[in-house]
This record gives structure tokens, sequence and C-alpha cells, in this order.
């Protein structure tokens, strides 16, 4: 079940946001400046990356806790962002003033906030069973 999970989150931060994200909304939005781009695509390549080696790690390697570990961090400092949105000027909703929401929730929080309390459950799950 631990793998499961894992690769769950890993399939929302590695694909998921990847294909909702390389369009005319982010990646090729004519909105954004090229720096800004640069800084997407680059965040795009970098958690793709960290979830690939995390499949690796769990479903290769066996080794639960540093995959689980490193996609908390990916998600973690996804809601970190949005929960400090306001110091920066960062927004969930598009040019447009729309939002992606699913029962009022943003799609990233609701996708994100279970990954990350799932993730969270099995490292409190695996420390108990080694005591």
């Amino acid at each position: 079940m631990n793998r499961i999970i894992i690769t769950f989150s890993i399939v929302l931060y590695a694909i998921a946001v990847p294909f909702l994200e390389i369009n005319d909304t982010h990646v090729f939005n004519p909105d954004w400046t090229p720096h800004v781009r640069i800084h997407e695509v680059w965040q795009l390549i970098t958690n793709s990356g960290i979830g690939f080696f995390c499949l690796w790690l769990v479903w290769k390697k066996k080794d639960v806790k540093i995959s689980a570990i490193l996609s908390m961090l990916v998600t973690g400092g996804f809601l970190l962002a949005f929960s400090v949105k306001e110091f920066y000027g960062g927004s969930m909703k598009y040019l447009d003033g729309s939002e992606k929401t699913f029962l009022g929730v943003n799609i990233g929080i609701l996708g994100f906030g279970i990954a990350f309390i799932l993730l969270l459950l099995i490292m409190v799950w695996n420390k108990r069973l080694k005591q």
C-alpha cells in the first residue's frame, strides 16, 4: 500500500502537473516573460526527474523512506508556496480570473494536500513499525 500511495503522489507532481501546465496558460503563456517561462520549465523538469527517481527508488530499490521524503518536499513545497502567496503576489487564478477547482477547492491544494498527508502517514506508520 505504501508504494501505491507514493506512486499516486508522484503521478500528481511528475505527470499531471506537466500535463496541466505545458500549454498557453503556463509554459506558452504570451503574457509571461521569457524569464518566468524558463523557471516554469525548469520546475517541471526537476519535479518530473525527482518523481521518476522516486519511482525507481520505491519499485526497484524498495526504498519507501527516501522516496516519501523527496515526494513530501515536492508536494509540501507547493503547499508552502501557496500558503505564503500574499507575500510575493502569487495566485492560483488564471489571468482571466478562472481557477481549476473541485468541490470549491483548488485542485493543486486538494491533490497535493491529500498526497502530503498520505506521505506523512506512511512516514509515521513506518516509524512505529520499527519501534
